[in-house]
């Protein structure tokens, strides 16, 4: 018998490319169903295009998942294919500083880690509009988005372990420990969350809803690639999972609240109601020994740590306010419709 060559069995690995939204991604889609290093067009770029749009998130999103798993039929010797890496560099660009000119000038660490500690009375994000009067179709609408970071819920973060050094190497080390199921593949949080999609009757497939989730969540999970695979931004990777940490266990509780009051599975509630004393727990190690501990050793990236939570809340906020408008008008939060829930 024959073996198969490791790069057909990698193309034959990983989901289907999502269909393209605009001349940008068409490129960029094009361009990986052709042997790699098939050169790229040279007219295109991405000087005017919205760098939170469609066409230049999906764009990206499509260079970044040939660091994750690639996608079914694609020559795996794109990831590091310099034509498509130049093109890159000038979607990442344009992303990076809108962002910069979006988020603000420039803060202390402490201060922009003040700010996530303190919720607002009267508040009004995704979370809190699902626990009071979410339907089980908003639910699962949310959860479709959310698949596109959850199910490789802190792979991106992983990525600056050796980019650090001493104790918030340690630190880092010892949450992502936690975040990969602490030695049990079936308590990986990627793994919880698939559960609680096939409570929900989801599709669990990696990458199902990327052609039905909207700009704005892709926005949000391109930043943590843009952050991660990039050391001259891991001060702001840092941000980002200090953010994430910190305002993960508040929002949890609500949803597994709001999951409870829909009459979702055990699964469903179990994700939720998991963060929340696990992510309690790991927002005072990030706080205290991650962020401390980087700026223990460099000092210098203060303003990175805080842009990296600043963009963060960014584009979470950006997602929750297109997910909320969406929601209080009636209509999906997606491209396109979920099917209906098949009844228990």
């Amino acid at each position: 018998m024959t073996a198969t060559a490791p790069a057909a069995r990698d193309r034959a690995a990983g989901p289907v490319l999502p269909r393209s939204r605009g001349e940008l991604s068409r490129t960029v889609r094009q361009a990986l169903t052709r042997p790699a290093g098939t050169p790229l067009p040279r007219r295109v770029t991405a000087a005017h295009a919205d760098p939170y749009g469609d066409d230049l998130q999906l764009a990206l999103y499509l260079c970044y998942e040939l660091h994750y798993r690639g996608f079914a039929g694609v020559d795996p010797e794109w990831e590091w294919e310099p034509g498509l890496l130049r093109l890159r560099a000038e979607l990442e660009e344009r992303f990076l500083s809108a962002l910069r000119a979006d988020v603000g000038p420039p803060r202390k660490a402490e201060e922009a880690l003040a700010d996530l500690l303190v919720e607002p009375v009267d508040g009004d994000g995704p979370s809190h509009f699902l626990t009071e009067r979410g339907e089980l179709w908003q639910f699962r609408e949310y959860a479709a988005q959310r698949s596109l970071y959850h199910l490789k819920e802190a792979d991106p973060h992983a990525w600056v372990i050796p980019r650090l050094t001493g104790r918030a190497k340690a630190a880092m080390v010892a949450v992502e420990y936690d975040e990969f199921g602490a030695g049990r593949a079936e308590r990986v949080h990627a793994r919880l969350f698939a559960d609680l999609m096939a409570d929900l009757d989801l599709d669990t497939a990696y990458g199902r809803y990327v052609d039905t989730a909207g700009a704005q969540m892709l926005t949000s999970v391109n930043l943590m690639s843009l952050f991660g695979l990039h050391r001259a931004l891991r001060g702001a990777l840092v941000g980002h999972f200090a953010a994430v940490e910190t305002t993960s266990s508040p929002g949890s509780r609500r949803l597994a609240q709001g999951l409870r009051r829909v009459g979702a599975g055990p699964a469903a509630v179990h994700f939720y109601a998991e963060h929340v004393e696990a992510d309690a727990v790991h927002e005072q190690i990030v706080r205290r020994d991650v962020v401390g501990g980087l700026l223990e050793a460099e000092p210098s990236l203060d303003a990175d740590i805080a842009f990296g939570i600043d963009a963060t809340e960014w584009t979470e906020n950006r997602l929750g306010n297109h997910l909320l408008t969406s929601w209080r008008d009636g209509r999906t939060s997606l491209r396109t419709p979920l099917r209906p829930a098949v009844s228990s």
